[in-house]
């Protein structure tokens, strides 16, 4: 049937129409805006339906509620007038991460390893590559980073402790929420390190609109590194493609490394502590140099599957508890655990030293030489004890001056005199004023004995004690740095001069050791003047050299701890019984270790080469860590910790690295598979690094949001490309 219209407002001309059409009356104006709206949502539903996760949706599994702050709390008030504390040669200048710079680092033409690398797909890439490839940014004027910081957290929102329901207490526990009081706001030119001129006012400056760190929209195709080193790459200490050589001091790739280090095919998790410092799985670290080690050393033998290291078999015989006696003996004022908490021990071979101080509260950092190819010092990393890789060669171990208590190299076969005595120089630079250094060798080697001892009368170091010991056959000395300058004045031959102001505080990144002796601080102002106190007390002590920064130092240690116990300890979904090795990559006064000092952890804190230097507060405390660019890969072996923290790293990055992603790239080398990472960060920043996370097949275990902030605890599995 064929329905005809006629004109407007009639009926239809048909007499026997069953549809005839009616004049019918106009919507009112509810009636249109109620079918607007539903066409609103219609709209809504099928876009939503159609279109990719929004940021906000990205985080898979969500909490509803987190019991610490994610942000950092609100800024104190700055002032730049008051007297700042002198740190004694830690204070870095931004060092430019420009071609220039990376080509005094450069290996052979020859070494440069073919780039496997994760491959952005798309357009994206495009823009990913023209901001890896700009030319390095100009040093900033002081206070330009950190008006643009300060512009950042204005942005950031805080999420507040929620209280504690159901029993009535929330009232007391009030007071331990965390501090509101911004802890992170120190940036490069904020006054910290330098004095800023009394009453200088900063002129406004343009911020550019910096693009994103990761790219929302790339795709990641991920390929294992061609290294022969293999498993046990480091790569800024091995030679791109032959593991057999390695660097004689550190010098990276050409290009950010974006390989994934392979994983041992008999890999397994390592034992719960303490049951691992006494037996590790052997094909975690094994390799033939290795297996030929084990085979001449009695204080470590492969029994099975487990490489086995019994308790009374040292590198010298009786062991290192007698050795340790011995030494309490000679020089009882050491007092280990108490006037002795941070050792440095050099060289890294049975690590039994610093096993047995762990017994009288000391915390030792071995040091495992780049040209030790048995790898020792991942042997101690996969026994849970603190280690680190550097070179003794012509530029400054990254550690601050005055850091170490006590300084140890047993069977010692360094050549501290030669060079002018340059090496013993660098020690002198990081040994405290009035601090030991502790030398002992099976060997009497003549010719070095009398080198090593005009190099100390050069530098005025006391010979404390001496002893030959019948058990262990090793003849020990202990000498002591002078606390103050006097008897300086006394030399006969000024020589090696003593260190210039600029020299004092050159940073210890890429930087030459220079033939100067640096002095000991001298007023009270200063640190390094006066001894710290006794630990555990030490801890929790802020001196008055802090100055204005004791009251935010004091504030950062409140602050972890409440963020530690309230909601890392069980929030999180972590086992802490399996975490042993802690990687805190962005530590600023070192409050988060301070937080598990009391745990059986150690953490190795991290402050970058570009954020304030901080690192001599950290190790006032008693705590250790390492100066590092995270441009870099890290001086460490694959697999090394089982936990990193990262608060705020990338966003303080400000596009520094020409692939930030190989950050995340080396995050994946150095955490063992079944190991964490704890990330807060922006959500700009945090929802592409899921994805990224997620490519490399990572656990997102826990996610909390609120507002620009976020967090994430993450598991890394066993996944390989």
């Amino acid at each position: 049937m064929t329905v005809s219209r006629g004109p407007p407002g009639r009926p239809a001309a048909s007499s026997g129409c069953l549809g005839c059409w009616r004049r019918r009356p106009p919507l009112g104006f509810g009636a249109k805006v109620t079918i607007a709206i539903a066409l609103g949502l219609s709209f809504a539903i099928v876009w939503t339906s159609l279109s990719p996760t929004s940021s906000s949706q990205q985080i898979s599994t969500e909490r509803s509620s987190f019991a610490a702050d994610i942000v950092d709390p609100p800024p104190a008030p700055h002032n730049h007038t008051a007297t700042t504390p002198t740190t004694g040669g830690g204070h870095r200048k931004p060092r430019p991460t420009s071609s220039r710079s990376h080509k005094k680092r450069h290996p052979p033409a020859g070494s440069h390893r073919p780039n496997a690398t994760a491959s952005p797909d798309s357009t994206p890439a495009k823009a990913d590559h023209a901001v890896q490839s700009k030319p390095a940014e100009p040093e900033t004027e002081p206070g330009t980073e950190l008006e643009e910081e300060e512009q950042d957290q204005e942005k950031e929102a805080e999420l507040p402790v929620p209280e504690e329901s159901g029993d009535g207490k929330a009232p007391e526990e009030e007071s331990e929420k965390a501090p509101e009081l911004e802890l992170d706001e120190l940036s490069e030119g904020d006054g910290y390190g330098e004095e800023a001129e009394e009453g200088q006012k900063k002129a406004p400056k343009k911020t550019k609109k910096q693009p994103p760190l990761f790219s929302s929209s790339a795709h990641y195709h991920w390929k294992h590194c061609g290294a022969k080193s293999g498993h046990h790459y480091i790569p800024c200490v091995d030679f791109d493609g032959d593991g057999s050589q390695r660097h004689r001091e550190r010098s990276c790739p050409r290009s950010p490394v974006t390989c994934l280090v392979s994983m041992p095919k008999e890999y397994k998790p390592p034992a719960t502590w303490p049951e691992r410092k006494e037996k590790v799985w052997y094909g975690n670290i094994g390799h033939p140099r290795l297996s030929s080690y084990v085979k001449g050393h009695s204080w470590l033998n492969r029994t099975g599957d487990y490489l086995m290291f019994p308790p009374d078999e040292w590198e010298f015989k009786g062991g290192s508890r007698h050795y340790i006696e011995a030494i309490d003996e000679m020089a009882p004022d050491i007092d280990w655990g108490k006037n002795i908490r941070v050792v440095l021990d050099i060289g890294c071979k049975s690590a039994g030293f610093g096993v047995t101080l762990l017994e009288k509260d000391v915390i030792t950092l071995s040091l495992g030489l780049t040209n030790d190819q048995t790898d020792l010092a991942q042997v101690a990393l996969e026994r849970g004890i603190p280690a680190t890789v550097g070179s003794l060669g012509s530029k400054r171990l990254p550690f601050p001056s005055g850091a170490f208590d006590a300084i140890h190299c047993g069977d010692c076969n360094i050549p501290w005199h030669s060079n002018g005595g340059k090496l013993l120089l660098e020690i002198n630079r990081i040994l405290r004023p009035g601090g030991y250094f502790i030398i002992s060798s099976k060997h009497g080697d003549l010719e070095s004995e009398e080198g090593i001892s005009a190099s100390m009368t050069a530098i005025c170091w006391n010979v404390i004690a001496y002893n030959s010991d019948d058990v262990s056959e090793a003849g020990v000395k202990i000498f002591q740095r002078p606390p103050s300058n006097d008897i300086y004045d006394l030399r006969a031959k000024k020589d090696p001069p003593f260190c210039k102001e600029d020299q004092n505080k050159a940073p210890a990144w890429y930087t030459l050791i220079r033939h100067c002796l640096h002095k000991a601080p001298v007023g009270i102002e200063e640190r390094g003047s006066e001894w710290p106190e006794e630990w555990p007390k030490r801890i929790e002590t802020f001196p008055e050299w802090l100055g204005d920064l004791q009251t935010r130092v004091e504030a950062d240690h409140k602050h972890w701890k409440a963020v530690v116990e309230k909601s890392y300890l069980d929030g999180l979904g972590i086992d802490w019984s399996n975490i042993r090795n802690v990687l805190d990559m962005r530590a600023v006064f070192g409050g988060f270790a301070a937080a598990l000092a009391s745990k059986k952890i150690w953490v190795m804190n991290v402050v970058p080469v570009h954020a304030p230097d901080t690192l001599p507060i950290i190790y006032e405390r008693g705590l250790i860590g390492v100066y590092h660019d995270w441009c870099e890969p890290f001086s460490t072996y694959p697999r090394s910790y089982d936990l990193l923290h990262a608060d705020h790293l990338f966003s303080r990055l400000k596009n520094r690295c020409k692939q930030p992603v190989s950050i995340v790239v080396e995050m994946d080398r150095i955490l063992r598979p079944g190991g964490w990472a704890i990330i807060r960060e922006k959500l700009e920043i945090l929802d592409p690094l899921e994805k990224i996370l997620k490519s490399l097949h990572w656990e997102i275990v826990m996610a909390f949001r609120k507002d620009k902030e976020g967090i994430m605890s993450v598991k890394k599995t066993t996944w390989q490309p």
